[in-house]
């Protein structure tokens, strides 16, 4: 068994429902790093659970920055605890941070992450049920299917079984004022160069398959000045070992991904933002309410509300940066994890 390297330590982090809140600083391994986490449970009363916050793609800083701090509290409210941990290689966690980590690994870690709380018997950890954002829309379904006592999933601005960056490219090009010709010839510039790439295409060829693409301003900004020699090759090393779906030049990140949501046995609550520009939740909403129909099912959409769920006018990539607007959590947001956990009660 995993041996846990832990810190403990409590503080005082906010009031829910006339109930304080405890944190500890609770690591564990998986493959031979130490993963940082954090446990939050209620201070008054004993934990109806634990529910393991997955995070989205991307670099974490979660536990220094307290990160879904207004979430974990919604989860609290209810009765329940929570459990996020930083990624390898990010914030105090031990290895190298991988952006392209497969999914299937991560769904090891957080089943890692949950075996190492049963093994240290932490208050809730017998009624375990998962939280995840965009990225963990793969890795969640993967985890319910391969351990069998996940007792519910919720589901944040969730994803289909491919690549979704057509739809964002498509999106924030509209958003930006390109015209309707001009967002396709763009757009099909980029399955082009897709299809390229995971054929073992040269640079060269590449480049002159994506002009248009190559000098577009939201390309340039989205890849840090745009696609070098060197970042092309290192990238099309790991590519090519993926699957892509020919039709729409889409890689496929989780096979027979509709048979994996069918196994999905316990409730499932689904939030969308109507804004999302990153994902299509519209074509995820579909396949969930085809694929989760053996569950129990809830679906909730929130008008002007952007990918990680904040108040947007566009749902635009840059939005908030540019505009510096305030992240306000959409209205019922917080308040729908809050009343369906305890309806689960």
């Amino acid at each position: 068994m995993t041996k846990i390297i832990f810190i403990i330590y409590f503080v005082l982090i906010g009031s829910t429902a006339n109930a304080q809140i405890t944190q500890e600083l609770l690591d564990f391994k998986f493959e031979g790093n130490k993963l940082s986490g954090v446990l939050n449970l209620p201070q008054n009363s004993e934990p109806k659970g634990i529910v393991l916050i997955v995070h989205g793609s991307g670099r974490t800083n979660a536990i220094a920055q307290d990160s879904y701090l207004d979430v974990r509290k919604a989860i609290l409210k209810a009765g329940y605890g929570t459990y996020m941990w930083d990624k390898m290689g990010c914030g105090k966690s031990e290895g190298t941070f991988n952006y392209n980590q497969p999914v299937q690994n991560s769904a090891l870690e957080v089943i890692a992450a949950i075996k190492n709380l049963k093994a240290k018997k932490i208050l809730g950890s017998d009624q375990i049920g998962l939280w995840g954002i965009s990225r963990a829309g793969w890795i969640n379904p993967i985890v319910i299917n391969n351990y069998n006592d996940i007792k519910f999933w919720i589901s944040v601005s969730g994803v289909d079984e491919k690549e979704n960056f057509k739809y964002l490219l498509k999106q924030n090009l509209r958003i930006n004022g390109h015209p309707k010709d001009s967002v396709q010839l763009i757009v099909e510039e980029w399955v082009k160069g897709t299809k390229i790439t995971h054929s073992g295409g040269e640079f060269k060829e590449f480049q002159r398959a994506t002009t248009n693409l190559s000098n577009n301003p939201f390309w340039l900004r989205f890849t840090n000045g745009g696609v070098t020699e060197e970042g092309y090759y290192n990238y099309q090393h790991s590519f090519m070992r993926e699957e892509i779906d020919e039709a729409s030049g889409l890689q496929v990140y989780v096979e027979n991904f509709d048979t994996i949501l069918s196994g999905v046995n316990c409730p499932v609550l689904a939030l969308f933002g109507e804004n999302d520009m990153n994902v299509d939740w519209m074509l995820t909403k579909s396949l969930y309410e085809k694929a989760l129909n053996n569950t129990d099912l809830t679906i909730k959409s929130f008008q002007g509300c952007n990918h990680n769920m904040f108040n947007s006018k566009t749902g635009g990539f840059y939005e908030f940066q540019d505009n510096n607007l305030p992240r306000k959590r959409c209205d019922g947001f917080l308040d729908s994890i809050t009343n369906w956990l305890k309806e689960m009660s």
